[in-house]
């Protein structure tokens, strides 16, 4: 009987804990005042070129994703706790994404000193050609 009391506040806590890592927000970053950049294009090779020079990793940002993301923007990047990111990149700039994925808000951690400045530059910029 302890310990199946013991078991019950264990996965009260573990579920309190994700869900406070994740925030219950739904809504996109409405600041931009429905502005976009476009400033990405797909090489069709599995890289993509931002035009301000960059070149992003698609398969590492998927890794740094899949580490990171998915628990509450899914697999699929349909959302669930998170917002959906489908075509987050037709939102959004990717500096926008960039200080979102930083500084967190709306329910979202920040992943600043979590991630490498070189994961979080090459996921915003994966995450800018979702359109």
């Amino acid at each position: 009987m302890v310990k199946s009391k013991w078991m019950i506040g264990f996965m009260a806590l573990a579920l309190a804990l994700t869900l406070s890592a994740c925030g219950g927000n739904k809504d996109e970053d409405n600041n931009n005042n429905g502005e976009t950049t476009g400033n990405n294009e797909s090489t069709g090779n599995g890289n993509n070129t931002n035009t301000s020079g960059g070149t992003v990793d698609a398969a590492a940002a998927k890794t740094v994703y899949e580490a990171n993301c998915i628990s509450c923007h899914a697999v699929d990047l349909a959302g669930g706790m998170g917002p959906n990111l489908q075509k987050v990149g037709s939102k959004l700039s990717v500096d926008q994404i960039t200080q979102r994925i930083n500084e967190g808000g709306g329910g979202m951690p920040a992943f600043k000193g979590q991630l490498s400045d070189t994961d979080i530059a090459n996921l915003a910029g994966w995450l800018g050609t979702m359109k």
